[in-house]
């Protein structure tokens, strides 16, 4: 692949780094600004979002090894930086922290005073560092995939890469065989990324897509050689426009430096959560007036979109596949290797993305955020799991094994906050939402929501529920009407002494009225 760009970012001296879309940063103006105040002009590039709540929109002034980082500064702010730079200065007066690193470094720089970067340099590292568009950026942090022979993909799944997210065709599983599924199955295959998750807790695609979208689908098209593939969809929510926009310009990027042998077209589908269930994605896709859950088998790896093989990863599982294709070394769990990535989100304190080795315990990924000690926590979203304790490894299998959810958030909640009135929010939240095809789901859901608030009035209406819930995780047909019923099945398991409070007449949080769950 030849760059489109001349060098990258990483090799300037002095860098501005601002943020793509920011309303008060002209880049071009800043540039003449700073033309004029000094002897040598910035480099002055956008770069996307860092994942981190407390810092975006951020903007991050180096020289050399040492960057100051400020978070929504305003335009006079962003002008003096440019200036300074000039100056060949570094201007640090009010900087949310600056970092001392090695000069040239391709990823975001953390220290103790900027845990936030702390331990993300696998595969969200170049969020808020990195131009998302540039090839040259990416060919800096190694090589591209789909120049490859194909024995790096392959080391990936040899691994055991697991798919990462509710919206893969593989979730927790090695993506491997529906690999094999897919290139030897008659049809022209395609391979879909699945980025359309309307869940507002789990944001980890989006920001692949809007910050690192050149890590994601050159290891698409490289997932598109590997099953003989010549299409890539990448699919992604209506409301992302700076996603949809960015995705879009990085694919013809990425097509323009290639040999042209895999196309890639970036679309958008419904912001719904049922829609980013693999098989409603699919439908979607297809434009079905009614987005249902297809009955499987056979699954999408057979017949997938119009009929065709087809091989649909979320982000997470191609940024996944990048990191353990160019590594040398192991990392994480034997069984799930590499790391997972975790918005840690809820009451107490601002949304960060963490990436956790998946040998190591929640608890000790969050612990450098400095976030105050929750009395309740919900692992994996929407329909995550509730739990009093983090101490939990990040693999799938010990997720699994606690209940937990692996759809990429940890919601930490305070001492009043009530589990049950929350297990009561997420069982009405699966009623609103679900897409009506099974009875398991679509009932059960109804009957679930009644049951959680009928707990508030009768002791009988817990063990009610708890094997309603049951039932609906044995008999749903997609994903989504089984994990409907996690909240619940973890609440009771957890905190079942404050379902027992409840039937009589008391919320030990204090959050509820007595009567709404």
């Amino acid at each position: 692949m030849q760059s489109m760009d001349r060098k990258s970012s990483f090799d300037a001296q002095a860098v501005l780094r601002v943020p793509i879309g920011a309303r008060s940063i002209e880049t071009d103006a800043l540039r003449a600004n700073a033309s004029e105040s000094g002897t040598e002009s910035p480099s002055i590039v956008e770069v996307g979002p860092t994942g981190v709540a407390a810092l975006d929109p951020c903007v991050a002034a180096t020289i050399g090894g040492r960057t100051a980082f400020f978070a929504d500064p305003d335009r006079a702010r962003v002008e003096a930086l440019a200036e300074s730079l000039a100056r060949d200065e570094l201007l640090t007066d009010g900087a949310t922290a600056v970092v001392e690193h090695d000069s040239g470094t391709t990823t975001l720089p953390g220290d103790e005073d900027a845990p936030f970067a702390i331990g993300r340099g696998r595969v969200v590292g170049a969020c808020g560092w990195t131009r998302p568009t540039s090839v040259a950026d990416y060919t800096a942090r190694g090589p591209v995939l789909a120049d490859e022979s194909g024995e790096r993909v392959e080391r990936a799944a040899d691994a055991g890469l697991r798919g990462r997210g509710r919206g893969d065709i593989a979730t927790d599983e090695p993506v491997g065989e529906y690999w094999e599924t897919a290139a030897s199955t008659d049809g022209e295959a395609v391979v879909v990324v699945n980025a359309n998750e309307a869940d507002p807790r789990v944001t980890v695609d989006s920001l692949l897509l809007a910050a690192d979208p050149l890590a994601v689908l050159d290891p698409a098209v490289a997932v598109a050689d590997r099953v003989g593939a010549a299409d890539v969809v990448v699919y992604c929510n209506e409301d992302d426009e700076c996603v949809h926009r960015t995705a879009a310009e990085a694919a013809a990027r990425l097509e323009g430096a290639g040999d042209g042998d895999v196309s890639i077209d970036v679309v958008a589908g419904p912001d719904e959560y049922a829609a980013g269930e693999p098989t409603m994605a699919l439908e979607a896709l297809e434009g079905a007036d009614r987005i249902e859950a297809r009955r499987t088998p056979p699954g999408p790896s057979e017949y997938g979109l119009y009929g065709r093989p087809t091989v649909i990863h979320t982000p997470r599982t191609l940024a996944q596949l990048r990191a353990l294709a160019l590594e040398d070394g192991r990392v994480g769990d034997d069984a799930d290797p590499g790391t997972r990535l975790f918005e840690v989100g809820g009451d107490l304190g601002p949304s960060t993305v963490v990436e956790v080795p998946t040998d190591e315990t929640l608890a000790t990924a969050i612990k450098p955020l400095g976030v105050d000690e929750a009395a309740l926590a919900c692992v994996g979203g929407v329909f995550g799991g509730l739990t009093e304790t983090l101490d939990v490894s990040a693999n799938a299998t010990a997720l699994a094994a606690a209940g937990l959810g692996t759809n990429g958030a940890i919601e930490l909640f305070g001492k009043d906050r009530c589990p049950v009135a929350l297990a009561g929010r997420r069982a009405a939240f699966a009623r609103e939402t679900n897409c009506g095809r099974c009875v398991p789901c679509r009932e059960g859901a109804t009957q679930l929501a009644d049951l959680l608030r009928s707990t508030y009035e009768r002791e009988e209406a817990i063990d009610e529920a708890r094997e309603l819930a049951r039932v609906m995780e044995r008999s749903s047909l997609c994903g989504f009407g089984r994990d409907a019923a996690r909240p619940t099945t973890t609440a009771l398991e957890a905190f079942e002494t404050e379902f027992v409070a409840h039937a009589n007449g008391r919320c030990p949080a204090g959050e509820c009225d007595g009567g709404n769950a």
